[in-house]
Formats: structure tokens, C-alpha cells, sequence
């Protein structure tokens, strides 16, 4: 697959939907060349991927869990070779568990940790060695790390360490001319956000910041599009809580 010389590389990890589906759209809109991760669902990374054509990009969809390092190297050397290299990463594969402390089941909380930590990990270790001078990394963690919301001790503490890691990435990456970021939403309306939550909870959370709204999965989008820009790049280092206010 052939690319015009000076279009961006981006791999998207988590790609199929919700945030990540957004900030694909986006991208694809901005005239990136895009490699679409995700974990199973082969349709909706296919819809992605056609929504990213439909902006006039070239794309692909590559199934890889972020916590398998061989797959992600699989997802990073298909990247280069359609490509011709990696401009900048996104990584949104995330899992969710909620339960308060005392009643946790530690399958869950070792199943959501390997894909969280050990995940976030991988993708920025491949991001390291890969990403190009003038290129960007975002990791995502939840602006929960900074509300302490009951029963998301296992999934703040998981997104705690990713801010610890993108922040030491970023120095690490000095002499490289690659910034390192975090984004952390607060609630923002997908499919996974509204599943088991009520009318009510759903009214509270977004009542919760003072705009008033829950975020959209493009408000994110922007925020990631910006962040990966030339223009972005002096914001290095950085937490960003995209959440309205809310914390």
C-alpha cells in the first residue's frame, strides 16, 4: 500500500469503538494513515476502518492483544511495512472492573491489570523504539485516578500506574523529538460508559462537572488529535483530564 511522502503514520490500539472509533474518524479526517487495533471484534474494527476510508484514508484493522507483546510487534511491523513507518501511537485498550475492595475477585482485578498495566506497557515499549523524531504517544488513563470514585479501586489504580509510566516515558524519550502525553476523560458517553448505570447515576456523573454534560467521544478526539499535531507538540509530560471541570 502506497502512501504520499510526509502523511502521518498513526496506530490507534483500541480502535473498533467508543473513544477510540472517535479519534480514528478524526484522524482519518486530519489525513493520517491509520492502523486500527483491536482485540475481537472484527466488525467493528471493519466499520472503523471504512469510516476512516470514507474521510479519504488509508487504513487497516489488526487484531492484537495489547498485552500479548508478540502481537503488538505483529501490529507495529505491519504498520511499517504498509506504511513505511510510525508517526504517532494511541493506546485506548482498556477493560473495566468495578466491585468495591472488600469484595474483590483478584482474577478480575490480575485479568484487568494484564490488559491496563502490563498492556500499557507493551504498546509504549513498541512505541519507544518505533515512533519517528517529530512524532507523539498517548497512553489514557480516567480522570477517576482523581475523583476516588466507590468500587474503581482496581481500575484508578490500574490507570495511576500508566500516569506514572507516560510520565516517565516522556523524559525518557529525551533527544528523540517525541512528546508523551496521558489523557484521562472523564465520563463520556459510549457503550461502555452507560452499561450498567441507571437513568440516575448517569444524571449525577454528568451533572458532576460544571459544564453541566457528559463528554462526547469527539470532545476526546480532539483533545488526542491536538496532542499528536505538530502544533500540540510543545505539551509534553502532561496529564490531561478532558473531563469538563469535573475534578
Amino acid at each position: 500500500m502506497s502512501i504520499d511522502k510526509g502523511t502521518r503514520v498513526a496506530v490507534v490500539t483500541g480502535g473498533s469503538r467508543g473513544i477510540g472509533r472517535a479519534i480514528v474518524r478524526r484522524l482519518a479526517e486530519q489525513g493520517y494513515a491509520i492502523a486500527v487495533g483491536y482485540a475481537g471484534n472484527a466488525e467493528e474494527a471493519a466499520a472503523a476502518v471504512k469510516e476512516a476510508a470514507a474521510a479519504g484514508a488509508e487504513a487497516f484493522a489488526y487484531r492484537a492483544d495489547v498485552a500479548d507483546e508478540t502481537a503488538v510487534a505483529g501490529l507495529f511491523d505491519e504498520t511499517e511495512t504498509r506504511f513505511g513507518g510510525v508517526d504517532v501511537v494511541l493506546n485506548l485498550a482498556g477493560r473495566l472492573y468495578l466491585a468495591p475492595v472488600a469484595e474483590m475477585d483478584l482474577d478480575e482485578v490480575d485479568a484487568l491489570h494484564r490488559t491496563n498495566i502490563r498492556g500499557a506497557f507493551v504498546v509504549a515499549r513498541e512505541a519507544a523504539r518505533r515512533v519517528r523524531p517529530g512524532g507523539s504517544i498517548a497512553l489514557f488513563s480516567t480522570s477517576v485516578v482523581g475523583t476516588y470514585h466507590l468500587t474503581y479501586g482496581a481500575y484508578a489504580a490500574s490507570k495511576g500506574a500508566v500516569e506514572a509510566l507516560g510520565k516517565t516515558l516522556a523524559r525518557e524519550m529525551r533527544g528523540r523529538d517525541v512528546n508523551v502525553n496521558i489523557i484521562a476523560p472523564g465520563p463520556t458517553a459510549t457503550e461502555l460508559f452507560f452499561e450498567g448505570k441507571s437513568e440516575e447515576l448517569i444524571d449525577r456523573l454528568a451533572k458532576a462537572a460544571p459544564l453541566e454534560r457528559l463528554g462526547e467521544p469527539h470532545d476526546i478526539a480532539e483533545v488526542a488529535a491536538f496532542l499528536a499535531s505538530p502544533e500540540g507538540h510543545w505539551v509534553n509530560g502532561q496529564v490531561v483530564r478532558a473531563n469538563g471541570g469535573m475534578v
